[in-house]
């Protein structure tokens, strides 16, 4: 019975009733009272410097309860955490990297959220981020993983080193070996023939029924 509890046989899904007869919750059906919606002011730049961010506009806008860029966050602004450690090899390089709320200073990907507008409605708010200005000086560009390594390939993250002394843009490298390395390169000397490959991709994208959303809901009394 085990043997076939979740292989080999049609599993019932649990979400089904709900999703087929209109009774599921998404994000969207939530309506709590005095809640604020948010939109983002997104980068349409791959890399660029952040010169100025111009929110005049929008903070007087009918509904608008805020705009905020990264200087606005204060102690609010660092990176996330690492969710999920690296593991514990011996020689790996790892750079940290964690994304952060608002780019602060230059963005590094297209989409990359430079300030956020909350207001009284989604369409308000969506709004008021047409009306933030922001002024980039664009910076070039590695548009692939194998330009991107190149020692000479422009910095994402200026302060992370060559990894190797020839490459670049490197979050991290882990080498493994398993048995006699040395033994490995007295086979490959000899070997009739040495075959190597390098392997593409393709992006990956869900298919989720609604787009990624959240609903806090904030006490101030509670301070929670």
């Amino acid at each position: 019975m085990a043997a076939t509890q979740f292989f080999g046989e049609r599993i019932k899904r649990n979400e089904d009733p709900r999703l087929l007869t209109g009774q599921a919750l998404f994000v969207d059906d939530v309506s709590l009272p005095r809640m604020g919606h948010v939109a983002f002011v997104r980068s349409p730049h791959a890399h660029a410097k952040l010169l100025e961010v111009d929110v005049s506009e929008a903070v007087g806008m009918p509904g608008v309860i805020g705009v905020y860029t990264a200087e606005d966050l204060g102690d609010y602004w660092q990176h996330g955490p690492l969710l999920v450690p690296p593991p514990p090899v011996e020689g790996m390089v790892f750079n940290q990297r964690t994304q952060v709320p608002l780019a602060k200073g230059k963005v590094r990907y297209v989409g990359e959220p430079v300030a956020v507008v909350v207001a009284d409605n989604r369409y308000l708010a969506e709004d008021a981020a047409e009306m933030v200005f922001v002024d980039y000086e664009i910076l070039e560009t590695a548009v692939s993983l194998s330009q991107a390594v190149q020692p000479d390939a422009p910095k994402v993250h200026a302060d992370v080193d060559l990894v190797h002394g020839d490459l670049n843009n490197v979050n991290a490298h882990v080498v493994q070996v398993k048995g006699d390395g040395a033994r490995f390169d007295d086979i490959a000397a000899s070997a009739h023939h040495v075959i190597k490959r390098s392997f593409y991709y393709d992006h990956g994208s869900s298919a989720r029924m609604e787009c990624r959303g959240i609903v806090a809901d904030w006490d101030r009394r509670a301070q929670r």
